[in-house]
């Protein structure tokens, strides 16, 4: 009997839920976000595929960094592959950035023939209240991450963050990706000084629990079409048409931005320094992509990147293993580059020029809050508001900026969607390009 693959499965149902999204946020209008229909793809959208992909997170990271260190005989190597991974992450992040303020400059979607654009002025005053709303709450997630955020601040709430005073709430909490590797890090190199028999049992026992989370993701796949048709129904309902058109060319940049980072900049870096086929690549990793596009989390989608990094692409699992759970935590390419683009249009919109100097300051901020505020909720719009804050506009005028991040925040989940999945791509394409160096066999 003839049976689609999962990817297409996935794939349709990603059409569908389009379809179905738009069918019922033009008939339903205001009231959507009180329909039944729209509750339900929710429901099983956001409570049950994403809450079951969250659910092995915690385990599986630790068991597959434990494992993947602990289970060799020798630390010898594991410098030489933390060297790799930082210079990938870096320069493809700086790459990312640098490409965001060169697309934003020069399609400038915050102005018309040098002016704020009137149109987009009043669409933000016509929503103000709206708007005022959004970015406000947008403030205060900053607020609570710390109040005066510079440069410093940031890299010493990034290490404060590393080191869990708690070590079973690092291991209970989602948002702790950072506590979660570090501890997971010193278990496996704990493990490696035992001798005997106990090392033996335990490193035998996470090997077990590895194995059994990698099954567990297995079978939590089979319900991604219904989880995608969910998502995508869910999302394109809460969108409507009007903020998609009075934003169109700010989304028109945001888009092109990502595209050229994941259609020219790293198949060019896979090609050129991994020495592998980015196109055999792109179809290894083709479920994973659409998981991320859908569920715009780089974290829930980290069980369905493994897998196929393993299993298609055939890295090994001590370099996957190592190199994805850190960088879906601090490998943020989409991230950084949206960062810089959001902040460059609201200061085009609020009329207030950016020299060079401001701008190279928004590069390492950028580069940096795409790390340091990765596990608050709406974290890119919160990364924004301290780049404002350090940049753009003083206290006194940030008031003038939160109908432009309200705008942002309204074309946010949408854009986000594109963001992730060039995230997890970075991700995927820095496991492979340090595989190769390390002369693993590769199936791309």
């Amino acid at each position: 009997m003839f049976k689609l693959k999962l990817h297409w499965q996935i794939l349709i149902a990603l059409v569908l839920g389009v379809l179905v999204g738009t069918i019922v946020q033009a008939s339903q209008g205001a009231g959507v976000k009180d329909s039944p229909i729209v509750k339900f793809m929710e429901f099983i959208g956001s409570t049950v595929f994403i809450g079951l992909l969250k659910m092995v997170i915690v385990p599986l990271i630790f068991s597959s960094i434990v494992a993947g260190i602990a289970g060799r005989d020798k630390t010898k190597g594991f410098g030489r592959l933390g060297l790799k991974t930082l210079a990938y992450y870096l320069s493809s992040s700086a790459v990312a950035i640098i490409i965001g303020l060169s697309i934003v400059n020069m399609m400038k979607p915050g102005l018309v023939d040098g002016s704020p654009n009137p149109d987009l002025v009043k669409f933000m005053e016509d929503n103000a209240e709206e708007f005022k709303k959004k970015g406000t709450s947008v403030e205060q997630s900053a607020v609570s991450v710390d109040n005066d955020q510079n440069i410093f601040s940031v890299i010493g709430s990034l290490i404060e963050r590393m080191i869990p005073s708690n070590v079973i709430h690092a291991a209970s909490d989602n948002g702790s990706m950072l506590s979660l590797i570090f501890v997971s890090l010193i278990t496996a190199f704990g493990l490696l000084a035992l001798e005997g028999a106990a090392k033996q049992q335990l490193v035998g026992l996470i090997k077990g629990l590895n194995e059994l989370m990698i099954t567990i993701t297995g079978y939590i796949m089979k319900l991604a079409p219904i989880g995608v048709f969910g998502l995508m129904g869910w999302t394109i309902s809460q969108t409507g048409p009007a903020f998609l058109l009075s934003m169109g060319k700010y989304v028109l940049t945001v888009i092109i931005a990502l595209g050229i980072h994941f259609i020219i900049v790293l198949p060019c870096l896979l090609f050129m320094i991994g020495k592998v086929n980015p196109l055999k690549h792109f179809f290894a990793m083709k479920e994973a992509l659409l998981t991320s596009f859908s569920t715009a989390s780089s974290s829930a989608t980290l069980p369905v990147t493994l897998k196929c990094l393993q299993e298609n692409a055939g890295v090994s699992k001590r370099i996957s293993s190592f190199v994805l759970p850190l960088g879906a935590t601090v490998n943020m390419d989409g991230t950084a580059l949206y960062e810089c683009i959001a902040v460059l249009f609201i200061a085009q919109v609020m009329g207030i020029p950016l020299e060079f100097s401001a701008q190279f300051t928004i590069v390492v901020l950028a580069l940096l809050t795409s790390i340091g505020v990765a596990g608050v909720p709406s974290a890119s719009l919160v990364a924004i508001v301290i780049i404002l804050q350090n940049v753009v506009v003083q206290d006194a005028r940030l008031d003038g900026a939160f109908a432009a991040i309200g705008a942002i925040y309204a074309v946010d989940r949408i854009l986000d969607m594109f963001r992730t999945s060039v995230n997890v791509y970075s991700d995927s394409c820095g496991a492979v390009i340090i595989a190769s160096s390390e002369g693993e066999n590769l199936k791309v």
